[in-house]
């Protein structure tokens, strides 16, 4: 059964989002493997978009994103937030979610195993599990709606950095959170391939 998630913004609340987010019964596992950008197995509304990556002999530069440019084309500078997060290998961070807030999220050190779940019962991917594989050996940047559940797990044996910017200032209205081993989504964050 279903566990509808309640907004706590109020009035604030976006029509179509607050409300009307539940956390679904999943089969156990880790969804849809998206291994190309337009895969037609992406939650509505998530977005792939290549980064620029340029290696020489003396390391690489990655452009991370451009104003009104890509996938943060429409973020406004009034409301834009840029922030950075550096973890430790094996480290999940998962799940949270928002009913106001955009993330495009880049990954230029290191591997994140990237988990993304449809929150949204009026989607017509409510349920979906996606996992993609983001990070230098695969540079995507990708964009997460409001309603879709994200977290991440750090692969290998290095360290790996996310940037990540959000199309509004943190509030903590806006956020929810949901453990990383919730028993209905049911994600599974270990090794696939043994």
């Amino acid at each position: 059964m279903a566990v509808t998630l309640s907004s706590r913004l109020g009035d604030a609340a976006p029509a179509g989002i607050a409300g009307d987010l539940a956390i679904p019964d999943c089969t156990p596992g880790i969804g849809d493997v998206i291994t190309a950008m337009d895969s037609p197995k992406l939650i509505a509304g998530v977005r792939i978009a290549g980064v620029k990556l340029w290696p020489d002999d003396r390391g690489y530069f990655l452009e991370v994103m451009r104003s009104g440019k890509g996938l943060v084309e429409g973020y406004t500078t009034g409301e834009l937030q840029v922030s950075a997060a550096f973890s430790f290998p094996g480290t999940i961070k998962a799940f949270h979610y928002h009913q106001l807030q955009s993330d495009c999220w880049t990954v230029p050190i290191g591997l994140l195993q990237i988990a993304l779940m449809d929150l949204r019962r009026q989607s017509p991917d409510y349920g979906r599990k996606n996992t993609m594989y983001i990070g230098v050996v695969r540079p995507w940047q990708v964009l997460i709606p409001p309603g879709v559940a994200h977290g991440y797990k750090v692969i290998g044996n290095d360290p790996a950095m996310m940037i990540y910017a959000t199309d509004h200032t943190y509030n903590p209205l806006d956020e929810g959170r949901i453990p990383f081993n919730d028993g209905q989504i049911a994600y599974d964050w270990e090794i696939q391939h043994k």
